[in-house]
């Protein structure tokens, strides 16, 4: 364990208990860069420390950027260079995290996984034009909703699915069969079935009235139609409601985190503590050096400027990437998340190797709840400030992705203990949606829930036939 003699810091942040120094103490104060670049690159485990070597691909991106006139290069080494810059964000958080309770500390570490995900809908937000107001067209004509909105819906998928799913496998292939706490599983899985329910009732609103709604004003059909409840004002109710359950959504996240923070001596605390006893590798960790409050903060505020600035660059170079054949699904649904996500799959595959699987699972089911509750929310009210349409209408297709992938994961964790096949099954079935991804249409021809495609059959006629049947009307109506 991290000495504390001479070079003690002087007022710790967590008390000693038995003259033992609490875990996430470094045995130091203030910022030494030797020591700093050190515990920088061995990282949390080894896996992470692997991810460091793509810290190259920074100075490559900006050289692209400000030299070349190179845009798929540029997303691309953007993309590679994400890699590190996240995970430095979720190890400088952990090592905050690790100064805090237990609780308190997980709450935190899930949180700092997060910015980089409200980070980039930000940039998303920012960087759309809305070129059509009905939502048609797709990123190559500068209408990034449909890769916001996939990217909400990928964001848990990707935590669901994929990190889950490895977090199984791994763990299975190190340890027979793993059993976790109900608690963990019962309350995560609830939550983010209610979250889920939640955010999918705009798209429920629209599809059941979308049939009902006759043109806007501005677009008669052979000027007979002048109704009240247009397809304008259906997108208008559906834009107030996904506003009002943004709302809602960040008011009942506030009330899961007073609920976690008020629950250190619960069972929560007990689980978790019991977890990371298990720890296979726990000793090795208390005895690694580790960041002082003044180097963690450092390490923050660099990582955040390096994944602000990259994705920056990285949601520039979106319409040419569309543009040169990557679907707008594809891209928001499972390239984004996955990039976004890297530190904390990391995170989470490591704990579930050393048996920590209750830990695992929060790591899991937390950042996929706090998407669903504050995130995605958080964007649409971002939008709104920002003047922007962004709404929780999703495409049908990942409607349904969602609340299958939400009932196959229910499934496996009903038993409450996991083994390397049911991670293995986990990842096919993302494999599979990605597959599928790849060959969904764009949102111009994809328009199974947008104002484009509600029920408008596009006709072709002569004029003489035009005239015909607008004589037709006329004495139809006479009569």
């Amino acid at each position: 364990m991290s000495g504390h003699g001479q070079g003690a810091e002087s007022a710790p942040l967590l008390p000693r208990i038995n003259g033992i120094a609490h875990e996430g103490e470094s045995g130091r104060s203030g910022f030494h860069p030797r020591h700093f670049f050190s515990v920088l690159w061995r990282s949390s485990s080894q896996i992470s420390m692997l991810v460091n070597i793509l810290w190259p691909f920074v100075p490559v991106t900006i050289i692209l950027h400000f030299v070349t006139d190179a845009p798929l290069w540029t997303f691309a080494t953007s993309y590679i260079g994400m890699v590190p810059a996240a995970n430095l964000l979720g190890f400088a958080g952990q090592e905050f995290a690790r100064k805090m309770p237990k609780v308190a500390g997980i709450l935190i570490e899930t949180t700092f996984g997060s910015i980089v995900e409200i980070i980039l809908f930000i940039v998303l937000i920012a960087n759309h034009h809305d070129t059509s107001q009905g939502g048609g067209g797709g990123s190559d004509d500068g209408n990034l909703i449909p890769v916001i909105q996939a990217a909400i819906l990928g964001s848990i998928l990707t935590n669901l699915l994929l990190c889950l799913g490895l977090c199984f496998f791994f763990g299975g292939l190190r340890h027979a069969s793993q059993k976790f706490h109900a608690i963990v599983s019962e309350v995560g899985s609830g939550l983010l079935l209610v979250a889920a329910f939640a955010l999918l009732i705009p798209s429920a609103f629209y599809s059941a009235l979308k049939s009902e709604a006759a043109p806007d004003p501005d677009q008669p059909l052979l000027g007979a139609l002048h109704e009240t409840f247009t397809r304008g004002k259906l997108q208008t109710d559906v834009l107030q409601i996904s506003r009002a359950a943004s709302i809602a959504l960040m008011a009942a996240f506030a009330l899961y985190i007073w609920f976690c923070a008020s629950s250190q001596h619960s069972i929560f605390d007990e689980v978790i503590e019991m977890d990371e006893h298990r720890d296979a590798d726990r000793e090795e960790d208390l005895q690694k050096p580790k960041f002082t409050m003044t180097e963690a903060l450092v390490a923050l505020a660099v990582s955040l400027v390096c994944v602000t600035f990259l994705l920056i660059l990285l949601v520039g170079e979106i319409e040419h990437v569309v543009k040169s054949g990557v679907p707008d699904q594809f891209l928001g649904l499972i390239l984004l998340p996955l990039v976004e996500k890297a530190a904390e799959h990391l995170t989470a595959i490591d704990e579930a190797r050393d048996g920590m699987i209750n830990v695992a699972l929060y790591h899991c089911l937390g950042p996929s709840i706090q998407t669903a509750l504050f995130n995605a929310p958080l964007a649409v009210i971002i939008a709104w400030i920002m003047g922007k349409p962004l709404d929780l209408n999703f495409e049908i297709f990942m409607v349904g992705l969602l609340v299958l992938s939400i009932l196959v994961v229910g499934n496996f964790l009903r038993d409450g203990e996991s083994n390397w096949l049911e991670g293995a099954l986990l990842v096919v079935v993302y494999i599979i949606i990605a597959i599928a991804c790849w060959y969904y249409p764009d949102p111009e021809v994809a328009t199974s829930n947008s104002l484009e495609g509600s029920g408008l059959v596009k006709v072709t006629m002569t004029r003489d036939a035009l005239e015909q049947l607008q004589q037709l009307i006329k004495a139809g109506l006479e009569q």
